[in-house]
């Protein structure tokens, strides 16, 4: 495991500019970058013809917007997705030549902003649109223009793209480098909604193409992009597959784990039949057992709905989370409280865990995608909830560093 080769080779490790002890750590995410770059290329291979850009909102889906976008960059990632502004701010800083779109729109009042850290709005309403025209008088300004093809969320209508069209006035001083929209249904190849979204967005194009001529299209997303090169146009916009994450439906994936989390075991304990654990007494020993209790628990990310049995009482005390712990699968046992979880090592061998050793949260053989099913969400929820307290361990080339590029 992870956590035993680090510890045998190291004794500290400075973190965002502490001096860590690594020992001292309750729970270690380690963040595989070379598996992020495999799988940018796998992408790449898939939409061949088009460009491959990088949503790394929400922190790069909580793996770390700087390591991840400063690797991806490396590998030849140009355009890059944010959800808002200040996440954009962020990112300028670290990528002073990147294309950085805020997926979000153009907030009112903010466009000096924007301006400022040479950000490109996707403007999904006139009322946007007329308030980036305002700000590009005398000049230019870069923008997108997003429309809605079946999602209902954000996006202009086909309307405005005739007015749009129809009138340069609109868009004076903005130079539009993407016409996108967002696929509601990618996840299920079957979905009829991917074939209308398809149709509309061709529509729009076709209106759109006397007057931007030079704007790039976007249609597709992770999922999209295995819907097949229809769907690719110039610009595809990856996320949670670059992490390592499925965007599909009952079917597998074939990107590379980017994640591995794990949680330090505090004490193993016995418990006499009919004795229970953890809040609410919800679990109780059939016979005598053995727990383990570790140092995670809602407050990292690791969610309540994975207690055992469910928090609403429904299911029987074999539902819930599991963690890989001394080369076995353990359940949960019992609530998932904010700071640790038990689990049952009852089956395991006698002395197999000690105090002090790392357990597998989600990893190479519990994947983000098996943790969400648990919880009855998804592998996307369980990825951007992981919590600050994780000491976070970079790997690149094969080497191991923190965040803060301390070697580990």
């Amino acid at each position: 495991m992870i956590a035993r080769a680090f510890l045998r080779f190291t004794k500290r490790a400075p973190v965002i500019g502490t001096d860590t002890d690594l020992a001292a750590a309750g729970g270690l995410l380690t963040i595989d970058l070379d598996a992020v770059a495999a799988n940018y290329d796998m992408l790449r291979a898939e939409a061949a013809g088009a460009e491959v850009s990088a949503v790394v909102k929400a922190n790069a889906y909580g793996l770390g917007m700087g390591p991840v976008a400063r690797r991806l960059a490396a590998e030849g990632c140009r355009s890059f997705f944010v959800a808002e502004a200040n996440e954009g701010a962020a990112l300028r800083a670290l990528l002073p030549d990147a294309e950085i779109y805020v997926l979000n729109g153009l907030f009112p009042g903010t466009a000096g902003f924007y301006a400022a850290h040479g950000l490109v709005p996707c403007l999904a309403s006139m009322a946007e649109v007329a308030e980036w025209r305002e700000a590009a008088k005398g000049g230019s300004l870069k923008a997108a223009l997003h429309f809605d093809t079946g999602m209902n969320r954000l996006g202009m209508s086909e309307a405005d793209a005739a007015a749009l069209a129809a009138e340069g006035a609109l868009t004076a001083g903005i130079e539009v480098r993407l016409i996108m929209s967002h696929l509601a249904c990618a996840d299920d190849a079957a979905s009829p909604m991917n074939a209308r979204q398809l149709a509309r967005f061709r529509g729009l194009r076709t209106i759109l193409a006397g007057r931007f001529a030079g704007a790039k299209a976007s249609l597709a997303n992770s999922g999209g992009i295995y819907l097949g090169k229809d769907y690719h146009f110039d610009l595809v916009r990856p996320g949670v597959s670059l992490y390592g994450g499925s965007p599909f439906t009952g079917r597998e994936h074939p990107f590379r784990p980017a994640v591995t989390v794990e949680a330090r075991v505090l004490a193993v304990r016995e418990m006499a039949a009919e004795e229970t654990a953890g809040y609410g007494a919800t679990w109780k020993a059939r016979g005598t057992a053995r727990m383990a209790v570790l140092a995670a628990g809602y407050a990292d990310g690791y969610m309540r709905a994975l207690s055992s049995p469910r928090p609403n009482g429904d299911g029987g005390d074999d539902y819930g989370g599991q963690v890989r712990i001394a080369g076995y699968t353990a359940p949960v046992a019992g609530r998932i409280s904010m700071d640790m979880l038990i689990v049952d090592v009852s089956g395991l061998p006698e002395g197999a865990v000690k105090r002090g050793d790392m357990a597998e949260l989600i990893g190479p053989h519990i994947t983000v995608d098996d943790v969400g099913l648990k919880a009855g969400t998804l592998g996307y929820e369980i990825l951007t909830s992981l919590g600050g307290r994780y000491m976070r361990i970079y790997v690149s080339g094969g080497k191991a560093m923190t965040e803060g590029g301390g070697r580990v």
